[in-house]
């Protein structure tokens, strides 16, 4: 395992994740409620391709997770929701519905920020 991210500004990397989390879970809001909904569950209306992406780009907060010295158990917990949310997410209609309800990313981004609280 590599050492953690040494000097680089935890706050930056914060930024940069919930950036990522607004983007692929909550970037627009549904008229006239206040339910969000993100590119992972719009490009995940493209049949299987569209989810393999969604899952692609989720890789990226388990990344940032890794380079922050997140244990080997949380990035195991981290692979299996974006794991759970790809796979689920191909099957057709139903899981379009499923990706509108389990939001991996949010469910890594909580991890990360206990992950940061806590140093």
């Amino acid at each position: 395992m590599t050492a953690p991210l040494i000097g680089q500004d935890t706050a930056a990397v914060r930024a940069r994740i919930d950036l990522l989390e607004r983007l692929l879970e909550r970037s627009l809001t549904i008229p006239g409620t206040r339910i969000g909904l993100g590119l992972d569950s719009i490009i995940g209306l493209v049949p299987v391709a569209g989810d393999a992406v969604a899952g692609a780009i989720g890789l990226y907060l388990i990344w940032e997770g890794r380079n922050l010295g997140l244990s080997r158990w949380t990035l195991a917990r981290m692979l299996a929701n974006v794991g759970f949310d790809t796979a689920l997410g191909s099957v057709p209609l139903a899981g379009d519905v499923f990706d509108f309800f389990f939001r991996s990313n949010s469910r890594n981004l909580r991890l990360i920020r206990r992950h940061l609280d806590r140093r």
